[in-house]
């Protein structure tokens, strides 16, 4: 499956814990992530500097749903239920 145009609901939703280009100590849930574009694109796609966790995160049926939305909904849930007590 390949990523629906203008979402970007993985570079906002889940909360990063390691280095990224200017936003060194990861981003919190909820918060766009300074390499979004404002097309939705990530500026470090397939570059070294990406983060493993950007790398790791495929997309799939479940987890982008119908639209946008669904998919900020879904990965908001899962940043809450791993969530560290």
């Amino acid at each position: 499956m390949n990523c629906r145009d203008n979402c970007g609901a993985c570079c906002i939703a889940p909360s990063i814990t390691s280095p990224i280009p200017g936003m060194p100590h990861g981003k919190p849930a909820g918060v766009p992530c300074v390499q979004l574009t404002v097309d939705f694109r990530c500026r470090i796609f397939g570059r070294p500097e990406r983060p493993a966790f950007c790398g790791g995160l495929q997309p799939s049926a479940d987890m982008c749903g119908a639209k946008r939305d669904d998919a900020i909904v879904w990965l908001a849930a899962l940043e809450a239920q791993t969530a560290p007590g």
